[in-house]
């Protein structure tokens, strides 16, 4: 569960890579690549895991597939073992996908407090369309089980937009200690961040991005709502992103520049912002933007096999596939955006990281 050094480090914000899952030539899991990846982000300087979301493909969870305890032990494992081998690391923040109905939700969240997790990222697909009241009902049932980090997926995904009314009452739950606010779309952000700051909670939930298109802005903007009971400001802290997946080396440098740039409160260099726009960028070809984001899953995994980290890029869904011109999208990015990339990194450090 979440102690109080974790708690303050998750507030301070960090950058949490949604974690991929590494598959072989027959669909199987990958135990040594799947490792090496855990071994590549906390090397990066990673603050935190995020293991069975969106990223690590929501399939591990169907109980025929039966990835979701194989996967997550894994990541924890590792995780241990390479604090235990660098004494100086702190231990990550663990962070376990959730989905399905309550009583399967529950089950994973129980499941993810045994195998010694900090945190419940909760996805509510599997509820769209349930009222209001059965969706508040839910988190509540998961949240006596497992802190809780809130999770509004973009709706090309999810197939939900998710009302303020919603967002104001999920703050209120006691065990709810974070938001990853991933929809996408600017009005969607700025619900979630206002009903927080309605919430009197503000201090105390953990705001981060996962709107990959969007990330140092994101992270850059300090929001100020003017409420009847006075102005009240919240910010974005971190990141739990996909985009961070890869090159996370870069995103903790990233984040760093961006947090020295808010404590000392200076205007925003311009050529913070260009990073930006040269960012969104690279994630409008990793994430496949332009055919609705059906390649997302395996563009980032094509990244990590192009670095050597990954020896397939393959899914478990046969409808998550890279589009045609994916791949040379990608390319082309890292060949003329050269700075966005952790390749030196990579190769300097992976066949450590590959060792079984």
């Amino acid at each position: 569960m979440l102690d109080d050094t974790k708690r303050a480090r998750l507030r301070h914000g960090c950058v949490i890579p949604a974690h991929p899952l590494a598959l072989d030539a027959q669909n199987r899991l990958d135990e040594r690549r799947q490792r090496a990846l855990t071994r590549y982000y906390l090397a990066a300087g990673a603050g935190g895991l995020a293991v069975g979301v969106h990223t690590t493909q929501f399939a591990i969870h169907d109980p025929k597939v039966g990835l979701y305890k194989p996967v997550l032990e894994l990541a924890k494992e590792t995780a241990d073992q390479s604090v235990g081998a660098n004494h100086h690391s702190p231990s990550p923040i663990m962070i376990a996908g959730i989905l399905g109905q309550t009583d399967q939700a529950v089950r994973e969240a129980e499941l993810a407090v045994e195998l010694g997790y900090d945190i419940g990222l909760l996805s509510l697909t599997a509820l769209r369309d349930a009222p209001l009241f059965d969706l508040l009902e839910h988190c509540r049932r998961v949240a006596e089980v497992i802190p809780l980090m809130g999770f509004y997926l973009q709706s090309t995904l999810s197939g939900m937009v998710l009302p303020g009314a919603f967002w104001g009452a999920f703050a209120l739950i006691p065990n709810v200690v974070g938001i990853k606010i991933a929809p996408f779309n600017r009005y969607q952000t700025l619900v979630v961040l206002e009903e927080v700051a309605r919430s009197g909670r503000a201090e105390e939930i953990a705001l981060y991005t996962g709107n990959d298109d969007n990330i140092l802005v994101d992270l850059l903007t300090r929001h100020t709502f003017c409420l009847k009971e006075g102005d009240v400001s919240v910010q974005i802290v971190g990141g739990l992103l996909g985009q961070w997946a890869c090159w996370t080396q870069r995103a903790v440098e990233h984040l760093e520049t961006v947090r020295s740039i808010r404590e000392e409160g200076k205007p925003v260099p311009a050529e913070i912002l260009t990073l930006a726009s040269q960012l969104t960028l690279a994630n409008k070809a990793i994430f496949d933007a332009n055919h609705q984001f059906v390649g997302c899953i395996p563009g980032i995994s094509y990244v990590l096999k192009r670095q050597g980290l990954l020896d397939n890029v393959a899914t478990l869904d046969t409808h998550e596939r890279m589009s045609p011109d994916q791949s040379l999208r990608i390319d082309e990015i890292r060949a003329h955006y050269p700075h966005l990339t952790d390749d030196e990194f990579v190769a300097a450090h992976r066949d450590e990281w590959l060792r079984p």
